[in-house]
């Protein structure tokens, strides 16, 4: 079981010509680096890879040096899917070590859905400074609802235990069929060909499943959404009114906590809204950048 191959399954990766391998904290990272000026930190969520962001990265370019990787354990890059890995915390320190690596402090941070909370938890324990803005499109901030909050993390535990399970769920994928119709009904999103057809690999890899079912199993929103009031960076949480996988209240709940947020709800778009409409995020992502980032245009 290995991560998906860079010269079969990448050939056609978006955005290809950026891409690069970093070691750092014992993973190889897939990277994808364009522009030049200060650091946007681009961090997908769970399941996802740098592809989500392919048609926003060369739209912030021009003004900012905008760095996406691979997740540990996502797409290209590696990692075993065990606790230290997969924990907010793991994944925390890993980017970190990653940081420093690259050299490129984040002067702002993006996530969407898990990728939020990683980066407003960065913001916490600080990594980046207090006055960094941080946005979160779709953010999971928050424990699934009712006795669910108990039962999804335990659920995945157990199937992150069967060796078999990520090859299922990969094989499952493989003949399904449509991915288009999946993500529909699991996100509330239409996306674009592109990311459905980077959708597709990711799907149909074993190594990639198991590194979301170890997120799943090891995501500790409970003791993290206690933290947000402590938070007191710049933050803009944009919400799609269609999402099926993260309720609004939840988000509105995330966001009454944080002491200096901001909520945006975009209608008729779901969990995936940067991608359904990467022109408007992209512009909301400059924006909000350049009001709090020195030296941004």
């Amino acid at each position: 079981m290995s991560a998906l191959n860079w010269e079969r399954e990448g050939r056609s990766w978006p955005n290809r010509e950026h891409s690069r391998f970093i070691y750092a904290d014992g993973l190889r990272f897939h990277v994808q680096q364009m522009g030049e000026g200060p650091v946007l930190l681009l961090l997908h969520g769970t399941g996802g890879s740098t592809h989500s962001w392919h048609a926003i990265i060369p739209r912030l370019a021009s003004h900012y040096t905008v760095v996406a990787p691979d997740l540990p354990l996502h797409g290209f890059t590696g990692g075993e899917p065990v606790s230290s890995r997969a924990s907010l915390a793991g994944m925390v320190r890993s980017l970190a070590a990653l940081i420093d690596t690259l050299d490129a402090k984040p002067a702002g941070l993006v996530g969407h859905s898990a990728g939020a909370a990683i980066a407003l938890e960065l913001a916490r324990t600080g990594v980046v400074n207090e006055s960094t803005p941080v946005i979160g499109f779709s953010p999971a901030l928050t424990p699934f609802p009712g006795a669910a909050a108990q039962i999804f993390p335990g659920l995945a535990r157990l199937l992150l235990l069967n060796p078999f399970v990520p090859k299922v769920f990969a094989g499952v994928s493989r003949f399904a069929g449509d991915p288009k119709r999946f993500l529909q009904r699991s996100t509330g999103s239409q996306t674009d060909p592109t990311s459905l057809a980077c959708y597709a690999k990711l799907f149909a890899n074993s190594h990639h499943a198991r590194g979301a079912l170890a997120m799943m199993a090891h995501w500790d929103l409970n003791t993290f959404s206690k933290g947000l009031s402590g938070i007191s960076n710049p933050v803009l949480l944009v919400h799609g009114r269609s999402d099926q996988a993260v309720p609004l209240g939840s988000v509105e709940g995330a966001a009454a906590k944080l002491p200096n947020a901001r909520l945006d709800v975009w209608e008729n778009l779901g969990h995936i809204a940067h991608e359904e409409a990467p022109q408007r995020a992209a512009a909301v992502i400059a924006q909000f950048a350049e009001a709090h980032i020195q030296g941004a245009k």
